[in-house]
């Protein structure tokens, strides 16, 4: 079996991305997570906007480490660093970062839009653990990106990302779904979600994705993986 190896560039201080990834790592895959750099209180909403800028100010360092181990793709865990950038100058980054190291560099936010595209949806309800100015450039890049968005919500009584559970993940997922959206998206990768995403697929009739999964179906299929992996939802299981 030819193994494919994956790495993750993960924001400091976060404890859900090593876990989520491996438990969705399917055999024949191999995972490797370095850690981006930023200061102040990580995960909490305070700030947020300049920790997004260290971290991208500091791919220069992280990046050359995990191109070390030679990985087929590497996986930016951190979906609010393309809020920050804008469509514009997160390509020019991923490029230069290329180009650079010898290695492609996917993000998760750029990991959902393939993912809507690959499941045929172009209308979503799209919920956030952020701040209001964070989910309304979410909000913006989505549309700018050519995906409706039909309803959009922020979990309330956020203090840390990084503090969040399944069960208020869940509950994001409810209560922002609409009757007209084709899908619901969950942004955050500091949020564990994928523990409960196949539950709420059954439960709300419609695809359900997270950042953290639409990037693990990207890592997957930008190694060349097509072996679908079952438990996380109908993205996965189609590779």
């Amino acid at each position: 079996m030819r193994q494919h190896r994956l790495g993750f560039l993960v924001p400091p201080g976060n404890p859900t991305v090593e876990p989520e990834v491996i438990a969705m790592t399917p055999p024949g895959v191999t995972v490797h997570f370095t850690r981006m750099q930023a200061s102040g209180v990580t995960g909490s909403l305070s700030g947020q906007e300049q920790r997004n800028r260290e971290q991208i100010n500091s791919l220069d360092t992280t990046v050359p480490l995990l191109a070390m181990v030679k990985p087929a793709v590497i996986a930016l865990a951190h979906t609010a660093t393309s809020y920050t950038l804008g469509r514009h100058d997160e390509q020019i980054l991923l490029d230069r970062l290329h180009a650079a190291y010898g290695v492609k560099v996917i993000t998760a936010f750029g990991s959902v839009i393939a993912a809507l595209r690959a499941l045929g949806v172009g209308r979503i309800a799209f919920g956030t653990p952020y701040g209001m100015d964070t989910t309304l450039q979410g909000k913006a890049l989505l549309e700018e990106c050519g995906v409706a968005v039909a309803h959009f919500s922020r979990l309330p009584d956020v203090t840390n990302i990084y503090d969040e559970t399944l069960e208020r993940a869940a509950h994001l997922a409810r209560s922002v779904d609409h009757p007209k959206a084709e899908a619901v998206f969950l942004s955050g990768v500091g949020m564990p979600t994928v523990g409960v995403i196949a539950a709420l697929e059954a439960e709300l009739g419609k695809p359900v994705l997270s950042a953290a999964s639409a990037l693990m179906w990207n890592a997957l299929r930008s190694a060349g993986h097509t072996a679908g992996v079952s438990g996380f939802g109908r993205l996965l299981e189609r590779l």
